[in-house]
């Protein structure tokens, strides 16, 4: 499906591939250059309608929909490209995984965003795009924090991110981090229940805080070594909200190490800088998912980078428990 020309009212039947797609979520790919804003005011006033109907941003496209849409200004400055020089091109493809006709698997780095947004002009998904034209379809199956390093999943056919989606949904794919807090973590504190919700922090930065009002969320942890009053986890996510494991480990009196948003303490932060921490001790290990119906489970691990093996060494903690997260 192809916009052929916006300076006129156009009709367009909506590809089967696109079927149980938000229409919002649509019409963002489609129009580019569109700002978010104004698609969702052309939705209020009626001028993009399905079936000759007014819809609603959220409506989940239906087989044989037919799209309109009124004559739109694109804005003419041309968007900047996305920097693909040799070296982002090596980085990228060595943080590759695994691939497949339908998914690719990236060990992302600390410090990259998946998506560009907030100050910056690309993140993952859009170099990827741009390094690799011939895929014609690429999404971020879900998310990490820029800070956060470790497994990504992204779909390569919308049949399968629709697949994906639904397992995150029935809560059929499992992750599993890796984290660094302070303090000596307790064996008995395996599970942390509590409630999140967004507010508003420092400087109007939007920040998760445990709340009674929040949304349900369910965090996993066993303790795999501890060292230097540290203590290095393994983290199971139930449920998927944002900062989730940054928030239940700093909410327990345990701050994950280098967590510029929820570590408070000065004396931490001191020893933080101490050991040389300079990034995020977050790192999401294995990914469990089914790419059909009928395949089994495939589990993808990713080893932790040599930032983070550093700082392990400098908390002295073992090296077979070092060698052990450096393995694929």
């Amino acid at each position: 499906m192809k916009i052929e020309d916006t300076s006129k009212v156009q009709f367009l039947t909506i590809s089967d591939d696109r079927i149980n797609q938000r229409l919002d979520n649509l019409l963002i790919g489609l129009i580019k250059g569109l700002p978010k804003t104004r698609i969702y005011r052309l939705l209020r006033k009626g001028e993009i309608r399905i079936n000759k109907k007014r819809v609603k941003p959220d409506y989940k496209i239906q087989p044989g929909d037919i799209l309109r849409l009124p004559p739109i200004r694109l804005d003419e400055r041309q968007p900047q490209s996305v920097n693909t020089d040799q070296q982002s091109i090596r980085l990228l493809k060595r943080c590759i995984i695994k691939e497949k006709k339908n998914w690719l698997v990236l060990n992302k780095p600390t410090g990259f965003a998946v998506h560009g947004g907030s100050g910056l002009n690309y993140g993952i998904v859009e170099a990827l795009r741009a390094l690799f034209p011939e895929w014609p379809f690429l999404e971020l199956v879900h998310r990490l924090d820029r800070e956060t390093s470790g497994v990504l999943l992204l779909a390569k056919r919308r049949s399968c991110l629709r697949f994906m989606h639904q397992q995150l949904r029935e809560r059929k794919m499992h992750k599993k981090y890796l984290c660094v807090v302070h303090g000596k973590w307790p064996e008995k504190l395996s599970e942390i229940d509590a409630a999140l919700e967004k507010v508003e922090g420092r400087g109007g930065e939007r920040i998760m805080q445990v709340s009674e009002t929040g949304k349900p969320s369910l965090t996993r942890f066993r303790v795999l070594a501890r060292s230097q009053n540290s203590t290095l986890l393994e983290v199971e996510p139930v449920t998927g909200r944002t900062h989730q494991i940054r928030i239940h480990c700093a909410s327990a009196g345990f701050p994950i190490l280098g967590d510029s948003k929820y570590l408070m303490d000065k004396n931490l932060i001191t020893k933080d800088s101490k050991y040389g921490v300079n990034r995020l001790m977050l790192h999401a290990k294995s990914l469990s998912f089914s790419v059909d119906e009928e395949s089994p489970q495939i589990q993808v691990n990713a080893p932790i980078d040599n930032s983070f093996a550093q700082v392990l060494q400098q908390l002295e903690f073992p090296q077979t428990i070092i060698e052990r997260c450096e393995q694929r």
